[in-house]
């Protein structure tokens, strides 16, 4: 013991609580070592789940959408089986846990929703997955195709292949080049550029989506078209509504007078035989037209168009809608528009228009395009409505085509009228495209080597569907039977008021209308197409008031459907050449002398039409105009 140093001492027993101090900053110093340890374990375990996610999606993206394994149960690297039971025991917070459990069930799910994969078979090859859009992408102008299938089929990679073919190739060829490619999924969406109006033009090709199965290209899908053309329509105005329904066949030689005034014409239609447009010439007033499509440059004939500047401008100029009908008048200095089965063997004045070879192809749609981009301005007129070719189901009288099946005959058609409805709704987007039909409706009759109306309207209907559904209308031919026949109204036992009837006149025009109400013939839009009455007459060759009286019938009944768009009374004037067959249809003689039908025609849409119409109850055998309508 110590004295004298003035401080006191401390007993001996302090001591510990100084070691027990230094041992609370050692605990700390650990805890934070376990705390570093355990994050670090923590960044490890989720680097892994991120590594197994990540794969999870790349193994979805480069093997699911082409895999050709079914799709297993997925479990997570032993590492994180390993770690998760730890974090169970309570080394990592809740929150934590959940995070990483929902992470491994994301993987688990994304392995899951890999499309299944088939074996194709030769069979359903064709048919194993569906092209579901074909369209012009409104946005980028390219060609957005659109394939839809449960599941991918097996093949040697694990891409789909896109495909331009021609409107006449049946499959693709071995030399073909695909355009587009993409992954293989359940829906998948292809793209490649349209080309527009260069040698290149994809405008009328069809389309079809392959894969490479034993190093060959494999159709797995049926061909589509492209379906809206009008996306790329440099004429975009709308439609022009007529004032009414009442329309007619016009005489050229009259167009100049006020005759079509007088009698307040609404709607006119025109014929344009197309061999008559082509090729050069030699005036100076009238020069040839160099018109270049797609790469290659046509001549049309300056005067030739020059008439039908003056025609359809004229209509134009009198606020009269006007329908233009083509017709495919051979000419043996272009024999490519005509179809190889009619180049031979046929005394009718058109033929089947050349879907069916590359220049036939490239003819129609240059002549397509020329005409809607010359008649969709107001410099030399406009037309609304084009009709491709005339009667169809006539194959020996108005569209010649050596005699085929059905559906053979109906297919080529349909080719055609593909590139000109394509060609004209690409430049003008309001414009409608009419098949044309005549009054034969459903005779069946034994060794017919032509076609029932409504034989060619199903098949027409079904082809065109399957292959692209597009807005085409039916312009039909309601004349009376026989033709020299005036009275509408007379019964027949060809005319019945079911979809069985043999033939289609204004009495059973109701057949018609509902015929095209059926949901397989509605637009896409649920629409009822437009139906459009281009041509049907009635003959003076009995008496001028039984015509008269029958155009007034004719009229009414069509004026009762809000479907028909149109009624176009053949014709103007008297034609020599029909006279002498009993078929005086004009609202004129030859010489120009008006009939009674000529003011029945002039007021018909007035509302002064029941003094011009009365006379014609006693004929027909009612007392209300409403007893004619079903």
């Amino acid at each position: 013991m110590k004295f004298g140093t003035g401080k006191e001492q401390k007993p001996a027993g302090d001591k510990p609580v100084k070691i027990k101090k230094v041992r609370q900053r050692v605990l700390k110093k650990d805890e934070k070592a376990n705390m570093k340890k355990m994050i670090m374990g923590l960044a490890v375990l989720l680097g892994i789940v991120l590594v197994v996610a990540v794969g999870a999606v790349i193994f979805f993206a480069f093997s699911g959408r082409g895999g050709e394994e079914q799709p297993q149960e997925v479990k997570l690297p032993e590492t994180v089986e390993k770690i998760i039971p730890q974090v169970k025991e309570g080394e990592l917070g809740k929150s934590v846990l959940d995070h990483i459990t929902t992470a491994g069930d994301a993987v688990r799910e994304s392995f899951g929703r890999r499309p299944r994969s088939h074996e194709l078979t030769e069979g359903d090859s064709a048919d194993f997955a569906s092209i579901t859009e074909c369209i012009i992408d409104p946005e980028t102008k390219k060609i957005s195709v659109t394939l839809e299938g449960d599941g991918v089929p097996k093949s040697d990679d694990k891409y789909y292949y896109l495909f331009a073919l021609n409107t006449y190739d049946t499959e693709i060829g071995e030399n073909s080049d695909y355009i587009s490619r993409d992954y293989k999924d359940n829906k998948t969406s292809l793209s490649a550029a349209l080309n527009y109006n260069l040698a290149g033009s994809r405008l009328y090709k069809k389309f079809v989506v392959a894969v490479k199965k034993d190093g060959k290209y494999v159709q797995v899908a049926p061909s589509r078209y492209i379906t809206n053309p009008e996306a790329i329509a440099k004429y975009s105005s709308v439609y022009h509504q007529p004032g009414s329904k009442k329309g007619l066949l016009v005489d050229p030689n009259r167009l100049r007078g006020n005759e079509l005034d007088d009698l307040g014409v609404k709607q006119a239609a025109y014929n344009v035989p197309v061999a008559r447009l082509l090729g050069p010439t030699t005036s100076a007033i009238y020069p040839t037209i160099n018109y270049t499509y797609n790469g290659r440059t046509y001549a049309f004939n300056g005067q030739v168009v020059a008439e039908y500047d003056l025609v359809f401008g004229t209509l134009t100029a009198k606020g009269i809608t006007t329908t233009a009908i083509i017709l495919n008048n051979y000419s043996s200095a272009y024999p490519q528009l005509t179809h190889p089965q009619a180049r031979s063997g046929s005394t009718a004045p058109y033929c089947m228009f050349n879907g069916a070879e590359e220049s036939g192809v490239e003819y129609m749609a240059a002549i397509g395009s020329f005409l809607a981009e010359r008649y969709s301005g107001d410099k030399h007129g406009r037309i609304s409505n084009w009709v491709i070719a005339n009667e169809v189901n006539a194959r020996k009288e108005w569209n010649y085509m050596a005699h085929t099946d059905t559906e053979t005959y109906v297919a080529e058609y349909a080719k055609a009228f593909r590139v000109f409805y394509t060609a004209i709704k690409s430049v003008s987007s309001s414009a409608r495209v009419y098949i044309s039909l005549d009054q034969q409706w459903d005779r069946n009759l034994k060794n017919n080597t032509n076609y029932d109306g409504r034989d060619i309207l199903d098949v027409f209907n079904r082809q065109i569907t399957a292959k692209g559904n597009i807005d085409w209308g039916v312009a039909q031919h309601p004349y009376n039977v026989p033709l020299t026949e005036a009275r509408t109204w007379a019964s027949s036992r060809y005319v019945k008021h079911s979809a069985d009837t043999s033939m289609l006149t204004m009495a059973n025009i109701e057949v018609l209308v509902n015929y095209m109400k059926q949901p397989q013939f509605l637009t896409d839009s649920g629409e009822v197409r437009s139906i459009l009455l281009s041509e049907q007459g009635y003959t003076s060759h009995a008496g001028e008031a039984y015509q008269a009286a029958a155009f007034a019938y004719a009229y009414y009944k069509a004026a009762a459907y809000d479907e028909i768009d149109g009624f176009l009374l053949n014709r103007e004037t008297d034609a020599p050449e029909e006279v002498a067959q009993g078929l005086a249809f004009g609202l004129t003689n030859s010489g120009g002398g008006q009939k009674q039908i000529y003011n029945v025609f002039k007021y018909i849409d007035t509302p002064s039409h029941g003094e011009y119409t009365e006379f014609a109850k006693s004929l027909i055998g009612i007392s209300n105009w409403n007893e004619i309508i079903r």
